[in-house]
C-alpha cells in the first residue's frame, strides 16, 4: 500500500495528462474502427443475412422533385430525371429551378429524391427508396460594403436587395438563402449485413423486403448534407424566380457512409446547441475538403496540439505566477503582445470567423493582460466603483533591461510607425467596409499580422544584450514552437482570412531565431533562472544529510 502511494506522489502532474492523452488517442482509434468497419455475414445462406438488391443488376432510375413541404402535401414538381440510372457512373448536372411565391417570400422548399425501377412512377413503386433534403436555410445576410470616403456601395442592386421592407438595414433578419448544391450517394459494393450485427447508423437508411427465403436490403441511398457550404449559398428575395441548382452524384463505401452519418449528425448536435449555420460550415470544411486519410492525419494533429496547448498553459500560467523579476525580460514586448492579441480577437469577431478559432483567441487575450499586470508589477485597488493603479518599482537589473528594451523599440518605430500609416490610408481610399470601426479593426490587425512579429525582435535584443536566455521560459516556448508548426497545418484546412494564416509561418521565423540564441548563449549553471534558483542548486539532494 505504501508503494502504491509513494508512486502517485512521484508522478508529476503532466505526466498524468500525458497518460489520459494517450487513453484518449487509443479510445478514439477504437471508436473510429468501430465505426468504419462492418462485420459481414460469413454464410450468405444463413437466414440473418441480408443480401443486396443491387448484386441482381436492376434497371434504375432516378428523379428529384420539389415540394414546399417534406411529405409531399400541397404538390410536388419534377425538376430533373436520370433514365437508366448506372450506380457505377458519377455525374454531375446543372438545372434551373422555378421558386413557388411562398418560397421567395422567405419561405422553404424540399428536395424529394428518389430511387425506384425504370419505367415505373416512384409514387406507385413498392421497391422505391427515397430521402427529403431542405433546399433553403435562414442566414442572417452579410452587410454591404462601401466606400467610407465616398459613400458609395459596392452595387446599388445589393443594396436595393439586402434593405428590409421597414427601409432600416441595421435590422438583422435572417433571410431565406437557396443552397445551389445538392450531392447525392448510393453504395455501390455488394455486402451482405448480418441482422444480429446490424449498425444502428445505417438501420435508418436501410428498407428490407421479404424475396422468398432471403432477405434483401434496397440501395442505400445518402444526401451528402455536409457539402452544402456557406460559399454556394444564394440569397433569395422576392424577384427571384429561378435558380441554378447543381446536382452532384458519386458512389461511396459503406465504411465512409458510415462516417458521414455520424458527422452529419455531430454536425446537427452543434447547431442545436446555439451553433450557426457559418460556425458549422467551418466543421463541414475540415471533412468535405480533404479526403479520409488526411483527415485521419488531421485527428492525430490536432490532439498532439491540444496537448501542447495545454502543456504550454500550463507551464506559461507557473512562469508568470512564480516571476519576480522583470531581469532579462521585454516588458514592451509583452505589452505589445497583450495588445495584438486583444486586436486579433476584436478581427475576428468583426469577421464573424469560427468558434473553434474564436474562443482560444478570447481566452489568450485574457491570459496576456495577466501578464501585463505581473510584468509591469500593477496593483489595483478598488474605492467603490473606482480603480487606483499602483505600479511597483524597479532595482538596477531591471532598469537596465528597460534601457536596452527602450532603445531597440526606438529603432523600430522609425520602421513600424510609417508603413502602418501608409497601409491605413492606402486601405481608406482603396478598399470598402461595413463601418469606420470595420476599418480601424482591419487597420490594426493588418499592423499586426504584417509587421508584429517586428515587436518580438526587442526580446532578441534583449537577449543579445545580456548574452543569455536563462530568463526565458523554455518549456512553454518549446511547447508553443510545435503548436506552431502544426498551426502551419491547420492554415490550410480551416478556413480562416489569408492575413491570419500568413502569420501562422512568420512566427516560424521567430522561434528559429530564439532557437538559434539557445545554441549561441549556453546555460550558465551558476545563473539564476526564472525561479530564482541556480543550476547546482536544484541538483542539490532536498533530505537531510545523513550524520556518519
Amino acid at each position: 500500500m505504501m508503494g502504491v502511494r509513494s508512486m502517485f506522489q512521484k508522478t508529476s502532474f503532466t505526466t498524468l495528462i500525458v497518460g489520459v492523452f494517450v487513453v484518449y488517442v487509443l479510445h478514439t482509434c477504437w471508436v473510429m474502427y468501430g465505426i468504419v468497419y462492418t462485420k459481414p455475414c460469413e454464410n450468405p445462406k444463413f437466414e440473418n443475412c441480408i443480401n443486396p438488391y443491387l448484386a441482381g443488376k436492376p434497371r434504375l432510375q432516378l428523379s428529384i422533385y420539389t415540394a414546399l413541404r417534406p411529405n409531399a402535401d400541397g404538390g410536388h414538381t419534377l425538376i430533373h430525371e436520370e433514365e437508366d440510372f448506372d450506380v457505377e457512373t458519377k455525374f454531375e448536372r446543372i438545372v434551373n429551378v422555378s421558386l413557388p411565391k411562398k418560397t421567395c417570400k422567405n419561405g422553404t422548399l424540399y428536395a424529394m429524391v428518389f430511387l425506384h425501377q425504370a419505367g415505373m412512377s416512384p409514387w406507385q413503386d413498392p421497391r422505391q427508396v427515397h430521402l427529403v433534403s431542405q433546399l433553403t436555410t435562414y442566414m442572417i445576410p452579410k452587410p454591404p460594403e462601401v466606400s467610407l470616403i465616398s459613400g458609395e456601395e459596392a452595387t446599388q442592386a445589393e443594396q436595393l436587395k439586402r434593405k428590409p421592407k421597414g427601409g432600416d438595414p441595421a435590422v438583422d433578419r435572417p433571410v431565406s438563402h437557396w443552397r445551389s448544391r445538392l450531392t447525392l450517394n448510393v453504395v455501390s459494393e455488394d455486402f451482405i449485413f448480418d441482422r444480429d450485427f446490424l449498425p444502428s447508423d445505417v438501420h435508418r437508411y436501410l428498407r428490407v423486403f421479404q424475396n422468398g427465403k432471403k432477405r434483401v436490403y434496397l440501395p442505400l441511398l445518402f444526401v451528402d448534407e455536409l457539402s452544402n457550404r456557406v460559399k454556394d449559398l444564394m440569397e433569395i428575395n422576392s424577384t427571384s424566380t429561378e435558380l441554378p441548382l447543381t446536382i452532384s452524384y458519386d458512389t461511396i463505401s459503406l465504411g465512409k457512409l458510415r462516417f458521414w452519418i455520424h458527422m452529419q449528425d455531430a454536425v446537427y448536435s452543434l447547431q442545436q446547441f446555439g451553433f450557426t449555420e457559418k460556425d458549422a460550415d467551418e466543421i463541414k470544411g475540415i471533412f468535405v475538403e480533404t479526403n479520409l486519410y488526411f483527415l485521419a492525419l488531421t485527428f492525430f494533429v490536432a490532439a498532439f496540439h491540444l496537448l501542447f496547448d495545454f502543456l504550454a498553459f500550463k507551464h506559461d500560467i507557473s512562469f508568470w505566477k512564480q516571476k519576480k523579476s522583470m531581469v532579462g525580460m521585454s516588458s514592451k514586448a509583452v505589452l505589445w503582445r497583450c495588445f495584438s492579441t486583444i486586436v486579433i480577437f476584436m478581427y475576428l469577431f468583426d469577421e464573424q470567423t469560427s468558434l473553434l478559432v474564436l474562443i482560444p483567441a478570447g481566452v489568450g487575450s485574457m491570459i496576456e493582460v495577466w501578464k501585463v499586470k505581473k510584468a509591469f508589477k500593477i496593483q489595483v485597488i478598488w474605492k467603490g466603483v473606482k480603480p487606483t493603479f499602483i505600479f511597483g518599482k524597479s532595482d538596477e537589473s531591471e532598469r537596465r533591461t528597460v534601457e536596452y528594451d527602450t532603445l531597440a523599440m526606438k529603432y523600430l518605430s522609425y520602421l513600424l510607425y510609417p508603413m502602418c500609416i501608409g497601409g491605413a490610408v492606402y486601405a481608406l481610399v482603396f478598399l470598402r467596409y461595413k463601418s469606420w470601426f470595420s476599418w480601424i479593426i482591419n487597420s490594426l490587425v493588418n499592423g499586426v499580422y504584417a509587421f508584429g512579429f517586428l515587436f518580438m525582435l526587442p526580446q532578441l535584443f534583449v537577449n543579445y544584450k545580456f548574452k543569455s536566455v536563462a530568463h526565458l521560459p523554455w518549456k512553454a516556448f518549446m511547447y508553443k514552437a510545435f503548436n506552431t508548426f502544426i498551426d502551419d497545418i491547420f492554415a490550410f484546412i480551416i478556413t480562416m482570412p489569408t492575413s491570419h494564416r500568413l502569420a501562422c509561418f512568420r512566427d516560424d521565423v521567430v522561434f528559429l531565431v530564439y532557437l538559434y540564441q539557445r545554441w549561441l548563449y549556453p546555460v550558465d549553471k551558476t545563473r539564476m533562472n526564472e525561479y530564482g534558483l541556480s543550476y547546482n542548486e536544484e541538483e542539490k539532494p532536498k533530505g537531510k544529510a545523513h550524520k556518519d
